[in-house]
């Protein structure tokens, strides 16, 4: 019987919007194809309005680990932009995502405030590239940065519309199969995320020259930790693998691997065990 997902997952959807500072200089990009005998079609200047300025760099940085975030904390849905975020990881990733919110407002702020004395260095920067028509007012560039999460119920198979019973049970019927494969692809999603770390720790631990970070073991750990709210099937053989990662792979310090040749043998040896019995239980994908 499929699990209901409204009794254990939210919808959410991430939208942000930025200014880039970038455009198409059409001047520039015809004397480019003259000076070359060449097709205006062949290529394309986009300058930088902004050039050699950190404010709307770090706006733009902090932008890419949110959405980092929001897709590694979240499962997927199907539909573009629309993710599954399970209950049990609700308030751990919403505590967070508040924070980044508010450093990225911030940073859209520092650069608001310093945005007239940026574009008088563009001038200087850009020589016959600058364009006054391209800098809008700094009021009209704030209204182009815009960060919100939806949040949404998952939807359900109660139809509260008038139907015959044949097509409401049609319906019911076609919900509960997009249900079942939704939910089958959210958990393909766990699997293949948790068995690329133990693909990777197999891959370096195996050559024993082979150069690894410490980072390889936390991210794992990391993982495994954020697997223990993303298993909204309560897959057991999931839940067993994840304590498998743990207990025999992650366990031990980098250095410990590094400088003990047989540890990092036997090691190795638990991580190809682990990955090929993932690998029974995982779904092509």
């Amino acid at each position: 019987m499929t699990m209901m997902l409204n009794d254990r997952a939210l919808l959410v959807s991430l939208s942000i919007s930025q200014w880039t500072a970038r455009k198409l200089d059409k001047r520039a990009t015809k004397e480019v194809a003259d000076n070359n005998r060449a097709s205006t079609s062949a290529g394309r200047y986009n300058k930088s309005l902004l050039p050699l300025n950190d404010l709307l760099t770090h706006v733009h940085q902090k932008t890419g680990v949110i959405r980092e975030k929001f897709a590694k904390n979240t499962l997927p849905w199907g539909i573009d932009g629309t993710r599954i975020l399970p209950s049990a990881n609700y308030l751990s990733f919403m505590q967070d995502f508040r924070k980044e919110k508010g450093e990225w407002q911030s940073l859209v702020t520092m650069f608001i405030d310093n945005y007239d004395d940026l574009v008088d260095e563009a001038k200087r920067w850009l020589g016959d590239l600058y364009d006054a028509a391209d800098y809008p007012d700094k009021h009209k560039v704030a209204d182009k940065f815009a960060m919100d999460m939806g949040i949404f119920p998952v939807p359900t198979n109660d139809f509260r519309v008038e139907l015959s019973s044949d097509e409401l049970a049609r319906l019911q019927e076609d919900m509960e199969g997009r249900m079942a494969t939704i939910q089958q692809e959210a958990m393909n999603d766990c699997w293949h995320r948790l068995y690329k770390h133990v693909q990777h720790i197999t891959e370096k631990l195996a050559d024993p020259k082979g150069i690894f970070r410490d980072s390889m073991l936390d991210n794992a750990q990391e993982t495994c930790d954020l697997l223990s709210r993303l298993n909204i099937a309560d897959d057991p053989n999931l839940e067993a693998m994840r304590r498998e990662v743990e207990a025999k792979l992650i366990n031990h310090h980098p250095d410990s691997l590094r400088n003990d040749p047989d540890l990092r043998q036997d090691t190795a040896a638990e991580a190809r065990k682990i990955m090929d019995l993932m690998s029974t239980f995982m779904q092509p994908g």
